[in-house]
């Protein structure tokens, strides 16, 4: 597509330009962007540890197959901690997520949850630009002052 555009200078002369305009419509209407389950979980997991009362993602179960997986050489990553407990169904424009906590003693679950489900919407909205249709929270456990923790300390300071 050429436009040509006419411009007058200060004088009686006419300067004619050529404009060529490559595209159509605005750069952000040109192609497809998908986001992929697992990004949308790791957006969520850290939304949700991120929130005060929050003991841990996921159930004791998983806890514990993690700790071990994480100790075995190659077979723990980064990933596993951080989407652990968290599951996305992610479409093109919306998204559901399915979360399972563990919570601190003495704290409202209530107020927990809503403050989760509160600090997951906006950080994956904000992020994926994804609507969040909903957010369903299990809580799994309560992690109590003088239980010994289902993780096991590392040996590497």
């Amino acid at each position: 597509m050429t436009d040509t555009t006419h411009s007058t200078d200060s004088g009686d002369d006419a300067r004619w330009t050529s404009v060529t305009k490559r595209g159509g419509g605005a750069p952000a209407a040109r192609g497809k962007t998908t986001i992929a389950d697992g990004v949308v979980e790791k957006i969520a997991g850290l939304a949700a540890r991120d929130v005060e009362g929050v003991h841990a993602m996921g159930s004791g179960l998983s806890r514990t197959f993690g700790a071990v997986r994480d100790r075995v050489p190659g077979g723990g990553s980064s990933k596993s901690n951080v989407t652990r407990g968290v599951k996305a169904e992610v479409g093109e424009v919306q998204t559901a997520l399915d979360l399972e906590i563990v919570v601190d003693y003495g704290v409202s679950i209530a107020d927990v949850a809503g403050d989760v489900r509160e600090n997951v919407i906006a950080a994956v909205e904000r992020m994926t630009g994804l609507e969040v249709v909903e957010v369903n929270i299990a809580v799994s456990d309560v992690k109590l002052p003088d239980e010994e923790e289902d993780e096991p300390e590392s040996r590497i300071q």
